[in-house]
């Protein structure tokens, strides 16, 4: 997941606990395993890992939603009344641990996954990792707040509103989920069983989605996207309603950074979007809510939170036909929303709205959670894929975009928030990547964008390689060099990783000084490939030299 080395699944653990007790945010879990058990079942892990087995998430500790089973602790669903005790682990959960990961425990959330805001539960509100005056949004609040906080390095929720990415937003961290049916559910506490979404969160996207590549089964095969620059759907700033001050400027630069990355922006019109989002809690589909646990509510009992059995139980006396008709409704509805997308790559928007405090909910705990769910509510009925990314802080606070795509096109979501949380690279290019040579297209489909023609400084020569395509060798002498024209590139730091893997010997990537005195990473060619190649330096470089 990490570039960076791990430690071992031991020290992890003990690492994790010990962060525990220095965040001192109880209200984060719900059951929270034994340090001997969890330092135990790391052992394993190390002794595996040392007879050389890969276990690609040893060394990584993770927090799991308390509506997701795990083996021998009490399912709760966030009401004590409601608990059971499962004898194995939810697929995702199993599949997580067999790749490496140790569960630390089960994380607190709004009590049957109903809300947006974090604060539904017996077991306490769970505060902003950043601001705790403020919620830290839900319902998959508890998991959310222990990968901000830096206690897991993974964590499961589940997403049916927006609860696996309003959360990230509000707490600067990642929420990925992939279109309703790609991870299994079984092993799930129902919200709403045929919208129901497993997510995961991780502090980085290179995280989030390997995570989700072990929990999700394997994608069914599509057509590939057209060829060209990333196609983003962005609505206007006056069709996005109100925001938190500071918000549209944010998400407006957001937007300009993707541009500036390469990618093609376009308007969207979002009604579509926002009227299908209306009837996710208005609408009937909140009568599955009732069918999952309503009789449990109607029964009462201690631990009920008022808000939840509020919403749960006005759904009971809904009419079949109002369903039927609103199914009707979706069907139109979904027609035009995926029209206004036409071919985009995605749907960029701002995650949620604003940032409300614990008093602000408890004021108007219906009217915020609505508000918090305005871009969210939409994505699981038309059966769509989205990721949450970090996007900068206003005035202080963690604020965040989402990506939202067709089913199954998660890696190509990733790769879009690549534009957006790692700075680009710079690429000095000298030869058959240059523009309308062979290889240009290499670049541009790693997100490579031109930046400038440049020029060496006075201390390289240039040969004509016997290759196919044809291209130069750069190598930087001692004595007798000359100044070489090139590009200069920028690409996502993933896109030069890939380049280098892809890169055929004799060619290097190197540090290459300019002319202005610079020094970027460039293509060189190894010197032992120059044995019998043509030196072209004179021409000052390679395009000059086809010209010739």
């Amino acid at each position: 997941m990490s570039a960076d080395p791990r430690p071992g699944a031991v020290e992890r653990v003990r690492r994790a606990y010990a962060r525990i007790a220095a965040v001192d945010r109880p209200e984060v879990w719900i059951d929270l395993r034994p340090q001997a058990e969890t330092e135990a079942e790391a052992a394993l892990i190390d002794a595996r890992t040392a007879a050389g087995e890969h276990l690609p998430l040893a060394g990584t500790v993770c927090a799991v939603k308390g509506n997701i089973d795990v083996a021998g602790l009490p399912t709760t669903a966030g009401c004590p009344g409601y608990a059971y005790l499962p004898e194995r682990d939810a697929p995702a959960v199993a599949r997580l641990r067999a790749a490496g990961t140790v569960v630390l425990g089960t994380t607190n959330l709004d009590q049957f996954a109903t809300g947006l805001v974090g604060t539904r539960s017996p077991y306490g509100a769970v505060r902003g990792a950043v601001d705790p005056e403020r919620i830290s949004g839900g319902s998959s609040s508890g998991s959310a707040v222990a990968v901000a906080l830096g206690v897991a390095d993974l964590a499961l929720g589940t997403d049916t509103a927006g609860s696996g990415r309003v959360p990230a937003a509000l707490n600067g961290i990642v929420g990925l989920k992939a279109a309703p049916g790609r991870v299994p559910t079984e092993g799930v506490v129902p919200a709403c069983r045929s919208l129901d979404c497993v997510s995961v969160f991780a502090r980085t996207v290179g995280e989030a989605q390997s995570a989700l590549r072990l929990i999700a089964d394997p994608a069914p095969a599509r057509p590939g996207r057209r060829p060209g620059p990333w196609r983003i759907a962005v609505p206007a700033p006056a069709a996005l309603g109100p925001l938190a001050d500071g918000w549209a400027r944010a998400f407006g630069a957001a937007a300009d950074r993707l541009g500036a990355a390469g990618a093609a922006l376009r308007p969207v019109d979002p009604a579509p979007f926002d009227t299908v989002a209306a009837m996710l809690y208005e609408g009937a589909f909140v009568a599955e809510r009732y069918a999952a646990v309503g009789e449990f509510v109607d029964k009462g009992g201690p631990g009920l939170d008022a808000v939840v059995a509020g919403i749960i139980g006005a759904a009971r006396d809904l009419p079949a036909h109002r369903l039927y008709a609103d199914l009707a409704e979706l069907a139109r509805l979904r027609e035009a929303a995926l029209a206004e997308l036409g071919d985009a790559d995605a749907l960029l928007l701002p995650t949620t709205t604003f940032h409300p405090t614990l008093a602000e909910v408890a004021a108007d705990p219906v009217g915020v959670n609505t508000r918090l769910g305005r871009f969210t509510n939409s994505a699981n009925l038309l059966g769509l894929c989205a990721l949450a990314v970090p996007a900068g802080t206003v005035a202080g606070l963690p604020f965040g975009v989402t990506l939202v795509g067709p089913p199954d096109t998660e890696e190509g979501l990733a790769a879009i928030a690549r534009l957006l949380v790692e700075p680009p690279v710079r690429l000095a290019v000298f030869g058959a990547h240059l523009t309308g040579q062979p290889l240009n297209g290499q670049l541009s489909a790693l997100g490579g964008r031109f930046t400038a023609d440049i020029a060496t400084a006075p201390t390289y020569r240039l040969y004509a390689l016997p290759t196919e395509p044809a291209k130069p060798g750069l190598v930087r002498v001692a004595q007798d060099g000359a100044t070489i024209a090139g590009e200069l590139w920028e690409l996502p730091a993933a896109g030069l990783g890939a380049l280098l893997a892809a890169l055929p010997r004799p060619m290097a990537l190197g540090p290459v000084e300019l002319a202005d005195g610079r020094q970027v990473t460039g293509f060189l060619c190894e010197p032992a490939a120059l044995a019998g190649a043509r030196d072209i330096t004179a021409t000052g470089g390679w395009a000059a030299h086809l010209r010739d």
